[in-house]
């Protein structure tokens, strides 16, 4: 993509960004997108989901760009917003919570989901790495062919798996008890964001959830424990800053270098 492709789409962006009436903003999300993904170089992204759109594009995740960006709203802007939608950083948390005293902090699902999904990965991983020390040749060569390309059949949806990824995935069950229990319970914590819509079922179902879970998803345990009442938010509300996911930049690595979020493209 060109410097002018780049220079036109931001342009674009930025249009829309700044028609935006900030009196009228309730409910924000606060997330990041990847300018080149697995390089490191992130965007943070501030969104309406009310109305799904971006208001803020800040050209870095530091949270004194962030901040300054906020600031720019003004208090009685700031003290309007009712709900935060965040992902599991506590700098985010810090910050909404000096400046937007009245709002309710919701910590994002899928940022949750991905922990829990990230340490299935981990086992996955292990359990490879410890079949590849079998003495047993036979044993060793069985279980390498039911885990080998197994991490999308293990992590993905069970209800939106292929007929392939179906059959990957009862052989890594059958060679492993220990994934087939910690896919059981991931796939159970999926269901009760997916159905619960009680708020104070959701804290039993939860609870129970992490009862079960003990010594299966140890760090995410953690994390629940640590950010439980912001979970347990989103079943006010079903709030989640996902929107972001699909918001498209693609091109934006070309475009870096600014501190003062896109307004210059507005000239």
């Amino acid at each position: 993509m060109s410097d002018d492709e780049v220079e036109s789409m931001l342009k674009k962006q930025v249009s829309q960004i700044l028609n935006i009436n900030l009196s009228q903003v309730r409910r924000i999300g606060i997330d990041e997108i990847a300018l080149v993904k697995g390089q490191g170089n992130y965007l943070a992204v501030i969104v309406d989901l009310d109305t799904r759109k971006p208001i803020e594009i800040v050209c870095s995740r530091r949270i004194e760009d962030i901040r300054e960006v906020l600031i720019g709203w003004g208090v009685e802007v700031l003290e309007r917003i009712e709900e935060v939608s965040i992902d599991l950083w506590k700098a985010y948390k810090n910050l909404v919570e000096e400046l937007m005293p009245n709002a309710n902090i919701t910590a994002d699902r899928f940022h949750v989901m991905k922990q829990v999904n990230e340490e299935l990965d981990s086992m996955r991983k292990a359990e490879k790495k410890a079949a590849m020390s079998l003495e047993d040749k036979s044993e060793k060569a069985h279980k390498l062919e039911a885990l080998s390309k197994s991490k999308y059949s293990l992590l993905k949806n069970q209800d939106d798996l292929n007929e392939k990824q179906k059959d990957k995935l009862e052989s890594v069950l059958k060679v492993s008890p220990k994934l087939g229990k910690m896919h059981e319970l991931k796939e159970k914590f999926r269901d009760i964001f997916q159905t619960t819509t009680s708020w104070g079922d959701s804290i039993t179902k939860l609870l129970d959830w992490m009862c079960e879970s003990e010594s299966y998803f140890p760090k995410s345990l953690g994390t629940i424990v640590r950010w439980f009442g912001e979970i347990v938010g989103y079943f006010d509300g079903r709030t989640t800053s996902g929107v972001v996911e699909g918001i498209n930049l693609g091109g934006a690595e070309n475009f870096s270098e600014s501190h003062d979020g896109l307004r210059r493209w507005s000239k």
